[in-house]
């Protein structure tokens, strides 16, 4: 599903990203965790298109078999592949003076006119996806609000619920519990691997808190200072061994207040049913 080849991205006074290359297979789920500044996010944002790497270095990324950048620049087809991968950002990205709905709905814009989606016109179908898009996120009660009233873990799972309606093949989670409470964030990320498990989807979701990795993701990228320094089984996170590789970096990738959050909840990991989310 994506294939990451010597990668590299340099800004003014450092390299953001050091050679990267790395391979996410068809429905994978995969975390992609460091501390702050170690490249989680510009890699992100290279893998959907939105930054390019260093012109002439050799790196390259392809999507779903088809090349999304190469050398610097995007493909032509680029804009055609992004129409099929989801992106998830921190900070939600919804317009809050719009209705939840309509945020849903903007996921059809690769496919839906624009005359249409401009006059509110979506076809009954694609409202009905919405709709139930809204409904496997525990958010169809809200349907019919202005986005700014949600809390923060209600428009999150607004946002996923855009990228099913999007009717993504990979969806790519950018910190997406960075600004929540625990118990939001395991709501959120209960969503994620029932969606994983259920729809075959390829997830990638940088994640702050190692926890989390451990738990819904089994496999894991460390990145630290822009290089990949682990690339295996979740299960072999130990605090020693991430001593090892992030030394007093370490603390920031463990949280006390995720980590009795998750000892609340025994016998629950990524390879069983998620609880059904709250109905908001």
């Amino acid at each position: 599903m994506i294939q990451i080849k010597q990668l590299t991205k340099t800004f003014k006074n450092s390299k953001g990203l050091d050679n990267i290359n790395a391979t996410v297979e068809s429905g994978e789920m995969v975390a992609l965790i460091g501390s702050s500044g170690s490249g989680k996010s510009t890699l992100m944002r290279h893998i959907c298109g939105l930054m390019c790497c260093d012109t002439d270095s050799g790196g390259q990324i392809e999507v779903l078999n088809r090349i999304m950048q190469r050398d610097g620049r995007l493909s032509k087809n680029a804009r055609k592949v992004r129409t099929e991968v989801g992106v998830i950002f921190q900070q939600f990205n919804l317009v809050d003076r719009l209705s939840v709905m309509t945020n849903v709905l903007m996921g059809t814009l690769g496919r839906v006119p624009t005359w249409r989606s401009v006059s509110n016109l979506f076809p009954p179908s694609e409202r009905r996806l919405g709709m139930e898009s809204l409904a496997r996120v525990g958010m169809a009660g809200k349907a019919w609000q202005r986005a700014s009233t949600l809390s923060g873990g209600q428009q999150q799972r607004v946002a996923i619920a855009r990228a099913l309606t999007q009717r993504a093949k990979v969806l790519l989670a950018d910190e997406p519990i960075a600004s929540l409470d625990p118990e939001s964030s395991r709501i959120v990320m209960d969503i994620l691997a029932q969606i994983h498990r259920e729809d075959k989807i390829t997830v990638v979701v940088s994640l702050h808190q190692v926890e989390y990795a451990i738990r819904y993701c089994p496999r894991t990228i460390a990145l630290r200072q822009g290089r990949v320094v682990y690339d295996g089984p979740s299960t072999a996170l130990t605090p020693s061994f991430l001593k090892e590789i992030y030394g007093s970096e370490t603390e920031e990738l463990f949280s006390p207040a995720v980590d009795n959050a998750m000892r609340q909840q025994p016998g629950r990991n990524q390879n069983q049913p998620a609880p059904a989310p709250a109905a908001a």
